[in-house]
């Protein structure tokens, strides 16, 4: 019997997660919210995913639900596992994607190395920490931020002063240290429910006004101490956490050598897209054997160095397939993904991979793939 894999939420994640669902022979659904999203070719059903009777019902039709996003509430997600449904990553561990002041409690808990943090419900305590830490923080909200959103870099509390008057009830903010890196790095890992994990390379995330521009696979110079490092960080925290599926680590490498953890995601990840073309196992088909606990596959690269660079915005005309055949005329080793998005300033609408021999050359023309979606 085919086993169904359904995805809530329809963007690119889900979108991506489509054709190794089909070269393993299952079933993918997937909840949207509007018919015309990126995975509009598997949508099988239109709902919010706020809506528990909506989420609900299409879940009972899939062997087992994971996500395109984290942003599930909770108590809809508790229906789902209240009625037996098979979620995975589960709702505990999911949490801890979801709520930033969670996920810095536990993995401190955990002994895993972040930057020194607080949790803030008031300017006067947001701004004691800033003169603890020196004349800067990072202020974040609890919920709801991604691609740059979300999160300020400030001197005072007054640069947040209407996120403070937002709080309700016991509401906080989360107020970080000011870290000081020489690069981004991002760890990915896979585990099952029944405990087996794999790691991908230690990859180096380049940002561009808060949005993953560029991935570097393996990480320059990170062979030895650092990879080791990353890779037991994300395994602390995949077992910790109780993690199932894709799991993604973001990573600072510090100017005094320290390893912290910034952010995490309980799903595939854009720090991951290089490996549909530079692994021998994607992380969209990992992600669907390891939420259905099948053995996992190899990690291992294709070629010593992949390249990923998103298309972000697009062209101003909108002429994407004019684009995208000038690209692939002139770089035809390139891999192109388009997401089926209309172009729009910083939007992210695909991504380009190279895979070759030669960082240099490679990172040229995974950059000048991606310039033929520029005006």
């Amino acid at each position: 019997m085919t086993r169904v894999v359904g995805v809530i939420g329809g963007g690119q994640l889900a979108r991506m997660m489509t054709p190794p669902a089909l070269n393993l022979g299952l079933e993918i659904y997937v909840l949207a919210q509007n018919s015309y999203e990126s995975a509009k070719i598997a949508i099988s059903e239109l709902g919010s995913h706020t809506d528990p009777d909506a989420v609900l019902a299409f879940a009972r039709e899939c062997d087992v639900v994971t996500f395109d996003h984290e942003h599930v509430p909770q108590e809809v997600l508790a229906v789902l596992t209240d009625a037996g449904v098979n979620v995975q990553p589960h709702p505990q561990a999911l949490l801890f994607a979801q709520d930033k002041l969670a996920m810095r409690t536990r993995l401190a808990e955990l002994g895993v190395p972040v930057p020194g943090w607080a949790r803030v419900q008031s300017p006067a305590e947001l701004d004691a920490f800033i003169a603890e830490y020196g004349s800067r923080a990072v202020v974040k909200t609890a919920r709801g931020g991604y691609d740059g959103k979300g999160v300020r870099v400030v001197s005072s509390a007054a640069e947040v002063s209407e996120w403070f008057a937002d709080l309700t009830g016991d509401d906080a903010l989360l107020a970080e240290e000011f870290v000081t890196f020489r690069r981004e790095l991002a760890q990915q890992i896979a585990r099952t429910p029944s405990g087996e994990t794999r790691v991908w390379p230690v990859v180096e995330t380049v940002q561009e006004n808060g949005v993953c521009s560029e991935v570097i696979s393996p990480a320059p110079n990170a062979a030895g101490r650092i990879e080791t490092v990353a890779a037991d960080i994300a395994l602390t925290i995949a077992q910790g956490l109780d993690v199932t599926g894709v799991l993604a680590v973001e990573l600072f490498e510090t100017e005094d050598d320290r390893v912290l953890v910034n952010e995490l995601a309980m799903r595939p990840h854009n720090s991951g897209h290089w490996s549909i073309d530079g692994a021998l196992t994607s992380q969209f088909e990992q992600h669907l054997r390891a939420v259905l606990d099948l053995p996992l596959g190899l990690t291992t690269p294709l070629a010593p160095w992949t390249v990923m660079v998103n298309i972000l915005g697009g062209p101003l005309s909108g002429d994407l397939d004019g684009a995208l055949a000038r690209a692939m005329r002139e770089y035809p080793e390139a891999k192109f993904h388009l997401y089926g998005k209309e172009p729009r300033p910083g939007r992210k609408i695909g991504h380009v991979n190279v895979v070759g021999d030669d960082l240099a050359a490679t990172v040229a023309v995974a950059r000048g793939a991606a310039g033929f979606f520029q005006d």
